[in-house]
């Protein structure tokens, strides 16, 4: 038995992690408890992960679909070469941009993967990118673009210093901590109330963060823009604001205290149903801490108005003072200076506008929400191949019945994945992609990158396992697909036929990148040694603390140099709060779906694995609070039907307490009886993001975000003689 130190590349989290490793199979996985920063704490899901990898329906080969509907192995020459020659046609019959990529979740937390993705994109000469962000998080980006100057200026909580947090939409004891890398939540949020601070979660479910530390305060699903105008508006009625620090580093704070004049608590307090007096406790709280930090996630970024919401959240950590400051939200840098290098560049910032609506590209990616309509709508640009990489979008995303629809109507659908998913389940060919555990790597974004990291530290990993059977890594795929269509990864002949040069034959017999040797011609450009040198830290290497004060005046990349608290894109959008309001007054009396997730479930991908999908984890459910289903004559394990304007689900009820009142819950991620996984497709969970709606009328303009939680929602008792059929998938409605 062999031992050997890695890190998880699941989430932003990165624990590191101690493998057991016997024949090429990881025979078990412990946290590593000599790591600098992550302790000795990992997740259910990091510890359990080899055996998804591990699966029987592990994807070992590349498949082709048949005729029959049925997919056969074929070799990687044939799908290299039938692949190549197919893009090179479309390209040539449609043009560049008729040819689209989707990036999931999985590409991110790695350095090659979304690398060579991109890189490809940039050979085909197309601009068609989409990602999840516009499911979770791209008005973030959106945001900093405008506030900050470049999309992933992304300011983070203090958490070591802070003495007020208050954590808005997010739940980091299940889900951990969006942008920013936080090992054990739990323990974090604990410390902070050890050293006296004050934490408080404002959300429309009593979360496990909630019960762990800190207050609890209530919010209506969806009106998180007018809580933080509330906030803003209580803060400048208090003399909150650090003058000072506006007039020196900041443009426009007499539009965003002009704006936010008419919001006050006890106005706001008709819609999101928090207390005046609460609201203003709470302001009071964050006033008078020497360092506090407002903090938000997914309940914000997909409750319909994140980017208004997002905005005013900056605005207030700004002009309080508690930006670039101790305690309170910090900017830092990664090993390479990302920011200002692309920022010069123009990387990630291209005015491109989507053919369907004319909508801005956030981080060079157009809204997927957008996606269905780019398929089936015809015209020069419509789409006719898509690559799928790192992703399943038809569990994902928005109105996946109509995104069905659209996948069955391309030329082209090339799913590279671990594992057939519902997505790859349709596609033309299924690609065999290494895991994690099977390549050398270093964490990208976060450390690399932007330094989102509660302690910077660096870490590199070798492959814990070596690929099996004909598994490849993605860089190299792409490689190859590029040379069979005829084009130059990166758009640079040079570069293509000095990275073909360097493809050579692995244990397998295939032709794959050296990877190592990648990854270290990228650490000695940043200046970084070798990463043979970084090797010899195992449970990684600490880096220099955050240069707290080194962002406000010095690397805020607007064109004054100055945050701009009230960007003309976003004042334009805010014209449309009046008329919201309104909506939201009015709706008063239906219910609001939020989203839950548990914490064996990441997305829609860990539901291929006995242990965590097993009892009454075979499905999700509808949660809602005893006294609603109560007025709904609904008891606990009674079957009930859940309808937006777009689609009906029917699922188990469960009751929870812990709700708001006039909220249900219902996790994602389920959904998966149209897949070969065989384990998955035996589950009786629905896709609960049939239930949004997509198309150019349901996406943000600004950030192209989908509403994905905060939708509203009827919900009736199903009639038990339907029950039983629907149970089996028989009903119109209840599966996609």
């Amino acid at each position: 038995m062999e031992e050997k130190y890695t890190f998880c590349r699941i989430c932003e989290a990165l624990c590191g992690l101690k493998i057991e490793v016997e024949n090429n199979k990881v025979q078990s996985i412990q946290p590593d408890e000599q790591h600098v920063t992550t302790g000795g704490f990992a997740c259910p899901k990091g510890l359990k992960q080899h055996h998804l990898y591990n699966s029987p329906d592990r994807l070992k080969y590349p498949m082709k679909r048949q005729e029959n509907g049925n997919y056969e192995r074929i070799s990687w020459d044939q799908s290299f070469s039938e692949i190549g020659a197919k893009v090179k046609q479309i390209r040539e019959e449609h043009g560049s941009n008729s040819i689209a990529m989707y990036v999931g979740t999985a590409a991110g937390f790695g350095v090659l993967h979304p690398v060579f993705a991109q890189g490809f994109m940039t050979g085909v000469g197309s601009n068609n990118m989409y990602a999840s962000a516009t499911q979770d998080c791209s008005n973030k980006f959106a945001v900093a673009h405008h506030v900050y100057g470049f999309p992933f200026t992304q300011p983070f909580p203090d958490l070591l210093n802070t003495d007020c947090l208050i954590v808005v939409g997010a739940n980091p004891v299940i889900s951990k901590w969006s942008f920013l890398q936080v090992p054990n939540p739990s323990k974090h949020l604990k410390d902070i109330e050890r050293r006296g601070g004050k934490i408080f979660f404002v959300d429309p479910r009593k979360t496990e963060s909630a019960k762990v530390a800190g207050e609890h305060i209530f919010i209506r699903p969806g009106t998180d823009v007018f809580f933080y105008l509330a906030f803003l508006n209580e803060l400048i009625a208090t003399s909150g604001v650090d003058k000072s620090r506006v007039e020196a580093f900041m443009k426009n704070y007499e539009v965003i205290a002009d704006l936010a004049k008419e919001w006050t608590p006890e106005k706001t307090a008709e819609v999101t149903q928090i207390p005046a007096e609460t609201l203003k406790n709470l302001v009071k709280n964050y006033r008078e801490a020497k360092g506090a930090v407002l903090y938000s996630s997914t309940g914000v970024n997909m409750g319909g108005h994140g980017t208004l919401a997002f905005w005013i959240q900056e605005v207030i950590n700004a002009v309080s003072g508690n930006l670039d400051r101790v305690g309170g939200a910090l900017v830092s840098k990664g090993v390479i200076d990302f920011p200002k290098f692309a920022s010069k560049k123009g990387i990630l910032m291209r005015p491109d506008k989507s053919r369907i609506g004319g909508i801005t590209s956030v981080n060079d990616a157009f809204s997927g929400g957008l996606l269905a309509d780019e398929i089936l709508t015809p015209g020069d640009g419509q789409i006719k191949a898509l690559f799928v990489t790192g992703g399943n979008p038809l569990l994902t995303m928005a109105n996946a019945n109509k995104l069905r629809e659209a996948f069955s109507q391309l030329e082209l659908l090339v799913v590279l994945d671990i594992q057939p998913s519902e997505t790859a389940s349709i596609a033309h060919y299924q690609l065999a992609c290494t895991s994690p555990l099977q390549r050398p790597d270093l964490p990208f974004i976060f450390p690399l990158m932007l330094g989102l990291q509660v302690k910077p530290y660096l870490q590199g990993t070798k492959a814990v396992v070596s690929p099996e059977y004909e598994q490849m890594d993605e860089a190299s795929i792409y490689i190859q697909i590029a040379k069979a269509a005829g084009i130059s990864i990166f758009d640079s002949k040079i570069a293509q036929k000095m990275l073909e040069f360097f493809l050579k034959k692995n244990k397998q017999g295939l032709k794959t990148l050296p990877q190592e040797g990648i990854l270290n011609f990228l650490l000695r450009i940043t200046r970084q040694k070798s990463f043979k040198n970084l090797l010899k830290y195992p449970h990684g290497k600490l880096r220099p603390p955050h240069d707290i004060g080194g962002f406000l005046g010095k690397r805020v990349f607007t064109d004054d140099k100055k945050v701009n608290l009230a960007p003309e894109i976003l004042m334009k959008q805010a014209e449309k709060l009046s008329g919201i309001f309104e909506q939201e007054k009015q709706s008063s009396n239906l219910f609001k779906l939020i989203s839950r997730r548990a914490v064996t479930t990441h997305n829609s991908w860990t539901h291929n694995y006995e242990e965590f999908t097993k009892a009454d984890r075979r499905t999700n459910y509808l949660y809602l609070n005893p006294k609603d289903a109560e007025k709904l004559n609904l008891q606990e394990g009674d079957f009930a039907d859940v309808s937006s304007k777009t689609a009906t689900i029917r699922l188990p009820v469960k009751l929870l307490p812990e709700l708001m009142l006039g909220s249900v819950a219902v996790p994602h991620g389920w959904g998966h009886q149209a897949s070969n996984m065989n384990v998955a497709n035996k589950t009786q969970g629905v896709n609960v993001n049939i239930l949004a709606a997509d198309g150019l009328e349901n996406i943000d303009p600004v950030s192209g975000m989908v509403h994905l939680t905060g939708i509203p929602v009827e919900i009736k008792k199903a009639a038990q003689a339907q029950v039983a059929n629907s149970w089996s998938g028989e009903e119109v409605g209840v599966w996609e």
